[in-house]
């Protein structure tokens, strides 16, 4: 043991739990009297003493045989030790009947606050931190054997980030156990893509473990899945079983009471320490009750909850209903998680290292007992904004033949700026790697057919406000008194459109919402179900800015459809005996997704065609009871031959082949374009031919045929999108304008996808070795390597990860049979999540540096090897390095960009921020006469 660490722990007893020290004179422990410490020699006194003869921190070190890292990791536990000491001798005083007045005078304090201060301190509940952390580390270290401390010998994560305490509190840590017989050993490990090169590892081992034994890899292992919600006084798994309310704190507001307004709200009292949403105003959380059964919905704070609950649920269930039946059974197919849905992993806070953000969260009782919060957070305030920016076929296809063109010729523009950009690049191994991508995003953009996002359009969830009119909104993000549109997916049509004025003085706003609210908007009840019945528990809306004097853009919307007033798919087709459920007839699983994918792609087709609102109004009844069939077992196949289903896929679905084959289903380009179909199993890298087309070899005989359980001999498939299939988009029409608009968008993404891999091909696209720079650059080569060896390393890392995700998902399916496709990709989802946690997997991208770059430019890097480290840096980063800034000169693609940006209605200020130029830039463009 070392010997100052030794020194310490003796003075003070390492362990802080008894009023009895082991070291003391006459009646009291030492650090009581008039002067705390004046005639100890302790630790902190020589320091001090150094100190005061006008020694420098390194000299004091020096003398003491330290390192100046060691001597403040010293002093640092050395004040830990003191003040918890000091903490214990004034609560044992306390203890004996002495009042604060009395233990200031025997501890030789002048006045009581000091007193007061040590006995609130938490240090006699909770040990200080960085004995907290070395306990953890030695329980690791006692279960597993040698473990990581270091950065990671796989993933380059610091430990104290992944377990939520601070680099002093770690390192302070790690010299207790040194002190305490445990060895922490240092060594390079040899990089597999850079022989000679070594990434540097930190392990924390057994008492009396030899060095070499930290070179026996497989043996050093990770720390478990835990983290510190506290700066490191306590350490918590990642995931524990969630806590249960009892039912009696729980009340119903019910449809008859009010609760359909609010439906899906989980109202909570203000100041309730096991409901406190931290720093939240709202978050989609999940309440376990009664250990039976759980609440789902928005959570928010409210100042008029009933007498006696601190929990008040809303609901469109009716009186007829129990308290229990309102809520959810717990799930049975997953005994790990209740709730059936992921739960929000834990982050860093990045404002705040020593934090960390999660779905479970810890405080500490009255009596100073840590408990774990009844709140499991889904999502929370700021979470729903990381929604894509885009305006998906499904909305666009259905409005204004301007609006429709306007948003395809941005989008056009937009990609024909990027390829020009990238075009004028001067490194040929990033412009190779940029092109490919490009062609890939190409490919991508024919297939799901987006457009551009229209100004300042943005995703909130949606939160109930009860005083606010029908054609209002309170909305903080967008401006008082301007108009929008909200969009709900999936969406049926324009008729589920409300267009809203936006009233932000609203009080009742500001008390639910605040003024402020990140990524949330308020509406009422009724606004909520002209949204194709949308509820409150966590449904989103995109929010367009239209349709004002201020607004360029015009969004269509109409009134409701009537034949949908007051159709209640719950109170029309509810369970009977003898009807069909919601499952596959052959496998028995839940196929409300295939089911809605189809009735979704009718009103796709019903409207291009122009059906009716009577036919519109039957096809959308449908789809609002397939969408709950399975949830509450409603009688769908009935709303099938009641609402003529099988008629209106005729009329609108139904057409020949070339082979006069008839067939039913997707119909149009828009509905078609990434729907898929099995095509024979490939083998390979694509093939490109000169003009950049793409094709794939078929896999050999014995590769693609197999034989089944049955005997058969059958073909092995894989999926395709149709779009991918047709070099003409045209081939996928119908013939109606609105297609025709998105052919011409699909052809030109397809073509400008062709041109990418065309000026890939070429020759000069690969970059010249140059072996004098590799020794100008050797420090930047040395550091591109070991920043590659730790992306790279990442890779057997998530093969682990994916190998127990796998395990676990096939273990807990084949216990349950009865799990359905969406509960097996959840499940599969939260493993995952778990199993990187276990093994440490997670992407670490590669910045690069100046000098690196000028390395990378000079040639001091082959060829693959950048492509290599091109593969995992950040695409607009490598894009801004790369791109020459000879000019201000804009290319015509930049020039069309703006254009088109301006029509669609974006500001100058908008276009410059987009395009990296100034407003008087895009001025100068606009307006080239002035």
């Amino acid at each position: 043991m070392n010997h100052i660490v030794k020194d310490i722990l003796e003075q003070t007893g390492n362990f802080l739990m008894h009023y009895g020290m082991p070291r003391r004179s006459g009646r009291y422990p030492w650090g009581s009297g008039e002067n705390p410490y004046q005639h100890s020699g302790d630790f902190l006194s020589r320091v001090k003493e150094l100190q005061k003869q006008g020694k420098s921190e390194k000299e004091i070190a020096e003398e003491m045989g330290l390192s100046t890292k060691q001597l403040r990791e010293y002093k640092h536990i050395a004040n830990n030790e003191r003040r918890a000491l000091l903490v214990q001798t004034a609560k044992g005083l306390q203890a004996k009947g002495y009042n604060p007045s009395e233990i200031a005078r025997q501890m030789g304090y002048n006045n009581e606050s000091s007193i007061r201060n040590l006995l609130n301190e938490e240090t006699a509940i909770r040990k200080n931190q960085a004995q907290a952390t070395a306990d953890f580390l030695r329980d690791q270290v006692d279960k597993k054997g040698m473990i990581d401390v270091g950065k990671g010998v796989e993933l380059g994560i610091p430990l104290e980030q992944q377990l939520g305490v601070s680099k002093e509190k770690l390192d302070a840590a790690l010299t207790i156990l040194s002190g305490e017989g445990y060895e922490v050993y240092s060594g390079g490990v040899p990089q597999v893509t850079n022989p000679g090169q070594q990434t540097i590892i930190r392990v924390l081992c057994p008492p009396g473990t030899p060095h070499k034994d930290i070179y026996n890899y497989e043996n050093v292992h990770e720390i478990d899945a835990f983290e510190s919600h506290d700066g490191g006084d306590t350490f918590d798994p990642k995931w524990v079983y969630p806590k249960s309310m009892d039912s009696s704190r729980l009340a119903i507001r019910y449809a008859e009471d009010g609760g359909t307004d609010k439906d899906g709200v989980i109202e909570l009292r203000r100041g309730v320490e096991d409901l406190d949403l931290g720093d939240s105003r709202y978050a989609q959380v999940r309440i376990l009750v009664d250990d039976t059964h759980y609440l789902k919905g928005m959570a928010l704070y409210s100042d008029d909850m009933p007498e006696g609950v601190d929990v008040l649920f809303n609901t469109n269930k009716t009186k007829d209903k129990s308290k229990l039946e309102v809520l959810k059974p717990i799930s049975t197919k997953d005994p790990d998680n209740p709730f059936g849905s992921l739960i929000k992993e834990g982050i860093v806070d990045p404002k705040d290292p020593s934090k960390k953000l999660g779905g479970q969260s810890y405080y500490y009782d009255k009596d100073g007992n840590k408990q774990l919060s009844l709140i499991n957070k889904r999502s929370e305030e700021g979470d729903w904004r990381e929604w894509s920016d885009t305006l998906s076929s499904q909305f666009l296809a259905k409005q204004s033949d301007e609006l429709i063109q306007k948003q395809l010729r941005l989008t056009y523009a937009d990609k024909a700026a990027e390829f020009d950009e990238i075009c004028s690049l001067t490194n040929p191994t990033v412009k190779r790697k940029l092109l490919d991508t490009f062609a890939s995003e190409c490919d991508s953009a024919a297939d799901h057919l987006k457009a551009a996002a229209l100004p300042r359009q943005k995703y909130q969830v949606i939160l109930p406000l009860t005083n606010i009119k029908d054609n209002e909104v309170y909305a903080p993000n967008y401006r008082d008194g301007e108009t929008v549109a909200l969009v709900r997916f999936p969406h049926g049509g324009t008729f589920e459109i409300p267009i809203l004025k936006v009233n932000n003085k609203l009080e009742e706003g500001k008390r639910v919402l605040g003024t402020n609210p990140i990524d949330a908007i308020g509406i009422n009840g009724k606004v909520a179900q002209k949204l194709s019945g949308a509820d409150f528990d966590g449904d989103t809306v995109l929010v367009l800015p239209c349709n004002s004097s201020q607004s360029k853009v015009r969004i269509n919307a109409r009134d409701s459809l009537a034949g949908l007033a007051d159709f209640d798919p719950k109170m029309r087709y509810p369970e009977r005996e003898g009807m069909r459920y919601m499952k596959n007839p052959k496998t028995g699983k839940d196929s409300t997704q295939i089911e809605m994918g189809k009735v979704s792609n009718l009103i796709a087709d019903m409207t291009l065609k122009g059906a009716t609102d009577e036919e519109l109004a039957r096809a959308v009844r449908h789809s609002m009871v397939v969408i709950d069939a399975a949830k509450h077992k409603l009688d769908y196949k009935q709303s099938e031959i009641d609402n003529g289903i099988a008629s209106l896929k005729k009329k609108y679905q139904g057409r020949y082949d070339e082979n006069g084959k008839y067939h039913e289903g997707a119909s149009t380009l828009i509905t078609r374009a990434k729907s898929e179909v099995d095509v024979p199993k490939r083998r390979g890298a694509p093939i490109i031919d000169e003009e950049g087309n793409v094709s794939y070899k078929t896999a050999k005989d014995k590769d693609l045929y197999y034989i089944d359980k049955n005997g058969k001999q059958k073909m092995r498939t894989q999926k395709a999108t149709q779009m991918s299939l047709h070099n003409d988009a045209y081939e996928l029409s119908s013939g109606s304008y609105v297609e025709s608009y998105y052919a011409e968008y699909a052809n030109a993404m397809k073509d400008y996808a062709r041109r990418a891999r065309v000026e890939m091909q070429k020759p000069e696209l690969r970059l010249k070795y140059n072996p004098s720079a590799k020794e100008t650059y050797a420090k930047e080569v040395s550091s591109l390597n070991a920043k590659l060896n730790i992306a790279l390393k990442n890779a057997p890392l998530e093969r682990r990860a994916q190998m127990l995700a796998n395990s676990v998902v096939k273990a807990k399916s084949q216990a349950d049979e009865e799990l359905t496709k969406s509960e097996k990709k959840k499940l599969a989802q939260r493993e995952l999540v778990s199993a990187r946690t276990k093994t440490g997997a997670k992407r670490h991208p590669i910045d690069i540096t100046d000098r690196e770059w000028e390395a990378i430019q000079a040639g001091a890097i082959s060829d693959s090897k950048l492509m290599s480290i091109l593969n995992h840096t950040d695409t607009d980063k490598l894009r801004a390095r790369a791109t020459p800034r000879t000019t201000t000169q804009l290319s015509d693609a930049k020039v069309r960009r703006i254009s088109a940006m301006a029509s669609s209605g974006y500001t100058n200020a908008e276009i410059a921020q987009a395009l990296g130029v100034s407003a008087s830039t895009v001025t100068k463009y606009l307006n080239p006469k002035s």
